[in-house]
C-alpha cells in the first residue's frame, strides 16, 4: 500500500503510539480528489473441464498461467502483465483473479478487463481447465495450494473459529470495483452511499446458492461465508460521520492475523489487536511497515486503501460482471447522484444478512432495486459506455425480480 506525504513525518521504525497509527491509517487509506479513476478486479475459482468436481492440478495450472503466473505460485515466475497491463495473481486455492490498471473510462476498462480476462480463459482451456460461474465453488472443500507464511497463519487464525476462514480464501471468488474516495467535503457521503448500496447490489447480483454439491440455502454463500470468517475483520464498516477515523480504530482494535518474521512461521497469538502489540502485548515493537501489512488482512465489503475498493459482489458467469461494474460506476460519477443514491437506498441500510440469505426475495431490497437499477439505466448513456449495457442491465434486474416474484 502507498502512502502519501500526510505520513511522511510518522516514524519509519517503531509505531509509539495508538494516536499516530490512528493519523497514519487515516491519511493513507481516505486520500481525497476529484473522482475520476476507476478499476475492476475479477476472481474466479479455476476447474478441470471434464470433471469440475475434481481438484485443481497445480501443475497444469501453473503451466496454463506461463509467463503471468505470481510468485506465490512460482517464486521464480517473471510474473509477466497480461496483453492489455491487467495483473494476474492467484488466491490461496487457486482462484485466478485479474486486476486492471486505474482508468478515466469505463468503456476503455470494460474492453481491457474483457480482453486480459479471455486471454487467461484461453491458457486455462489449453490445460483442460475453465474459469467458475459462481460466487463459490459448488463442489469441491477448501484445499490451499499457495504455500506461503501468510496463508498458512490465516489459515491456522480462521480455523479458531470455524471453517468459514478456509471457504473464503479457497473457495470464494468476486467482482470488486476501484473507485474514488472523492473530495474531502464528499468522502462520508460517498462512503454511506455504497454501504446502503451494498444489501441491493449483493441481493440483485447473488450467485453463490451453492457448497459441497448441495444448496446452501443462501443466495450469496459467498457473502454468508465472508461474514463469518472472523467479524471485527470482515464486517461491513459502520456508516458514520468521520469513516476515517472510525476506520482507523477499527483496524487498530482488529488482532493482529499474520506475525512476519524469519522463516515459514507467521501464526500469531490469539487476539492480540494491533493496538495491544503497540502497547507492548508482544516482544517486538510494531513498525510503520507491519501496520501498512496489517491493513492488508482487514477485509470488508467496502475497503478504504487511498481508493474504495468495493468487495460486495459475487462472481459473474461470462462477461456478467460487466453489468454491476457499469452501475456502481455510473452511480458514483457524479455528486448529485450520490446523493440521490442515499435517499433512495435508505430502507435497504444495514439489511446484509437478508441481501446474503434471501437476495430479492426480500421485498424491501426488491422494491430499492428497480428504482436503483432504473437510475443506473438513465445514466449508463453516451460514449463512454459500452454499447447494449443499459439495457442488458435493465432486462437482468427485471429477470431477476420477476424471478424472485414467482417464488
Amino acid at each position: 500500500m502507498s502512502t502519501d506525504p500526510a505520513a511522511a513525518n510518522f516514524p519509519t521504525s517503531r509505531v509509539r503510539t495508538r494516536a499516530e497509527a490512528e493519523a497514519y491509517v487515516a491519511s493513507v487509506c481516505f486520500k481525497h480528489g476529484p473522482p475520476e479513476l476507476m478499476g475492476i478486479e475479477l476472481e474466479w475459482t479455476v476447474h478441470h473441464r471434464d470433471d469440475p468436481t475434481r481438484p485443481i492440478d497445480t501443475a497444469a495450472l501453473i503451466t496454463a498461467l506461463g509467463e503471468h503466473a505470481p510468485r506465490s505460485l512460482v517464486p521464480d515466475s517473471p510474473h509477466r502483465p497480461l496483453p492489455n497491463g491487467s495483473v494476474l495473481t492467484v488466491e490461496p486455492g487457486g482462484q485466478v483473479e485479474v486486476s486492471s490498471r486505474p482508468t478515466t473510462s469505463m468503456r476503455s476498462l470494460f474492453t481491457v478487463v474483457a480482453a486480459d480476462a479471455a486471454h487467461v480463459a484461453r491458457r486455462l482451456d489449453r490445460e483442460g481447465l475453465v474459469l467458475g460461474e459462481h460466487g463459490t465453488d459448488p463442489w469441491r472443500h477448501p484445499r490451499r495450494i499457495l504455500r506461503v507464511p501468510r496463508y498458512a497463519a490465516m489459515e491456522t487464525a480462521f480455523d479458531r473459529i470455524g471453517l468459514d476462514g478456509r471457504l473464503m480464501m479457497c473457495s470464494t471468488a468476486g467482482v470488486q470495483v476501484c473507485l474514488d474516495a472523492g473530495e474531502s467535503h464528499r468522502v462520508a457521503a460517498r462512503w454511506a452511499a455504497l454501504h446502503a448500496l451494498g444489501p441491493v447490489m449483493l441481493a440483485a447480483f447473488a450467485n453463490s446458492p451453492q457448497l459441497f454439491g448441495a444448496r446452501t440455502g443462501w443466495a450469496s454463500t459467498r457473502s454468508r461465508v465472508l461474514l463469518r470468517t472472523d467479524p471485527p475483520r470482515t464486517r461491513p464498516s459502520s456508516i458514520t460521520a468521520d469513516p476515517a477515523t472510525s476506520w482507523a480504530r477499527r483496524v487498530l482494535d482488529t488482532p493482529v492475523v499474520c506475525l512476519r518474521r524469519d522463516g515459514d512461521d507467521w501464526t500469531a497469538p490469539s487476539g492480540v489487536s494491533f493496538a495491544e502489540w503497540i502497547g507492548g502485548a508482544l516482544p517486538d515493537p510494531p513498525t510503520r511497515d507491519d501496520l501498512d501489512y496489517h491493513l492488508t488482512t482487514v477485509f470488508p465489503p467496502v475497503r478504504p486503501r487511498g481508493y474504495f475498493e468495493v468487495r460486495y459482489l459475487d462472481a459473474q458467469p461470462g462477461d456478467g460482471w460487466m453489468l454491476p461494474a457499469a452501475a456502481l460506476i455510473a452511480l458514483f460519477r457524479e455528486e448529485s447522484v450520490v446523493d440521490e443514491v442515499l435517499t433512495l437506498t435508505a430502507p435497504a441500510v444495514g439489511r446484509w444478512v437478508q441481501a446474503a440469505r434471501h437476495g430479492l426475495l426480500d421485498r424491501t431490497l426488491a422494491r430499492v432495486a428497480v428504482s436503483v437499477f432504473d437510475l443506473a439505466c438513465q445514466l449508463l448513456q453516451g460514449p463512454d459506455v459500452p454499447p447494449g449495457l443499459s439495457g442488458q442491465l435493465a432486462d437482468f434486474v427485471a429477470r431477476r425480480i420477476a424471478a424472485a416474484g414467482d417464488r
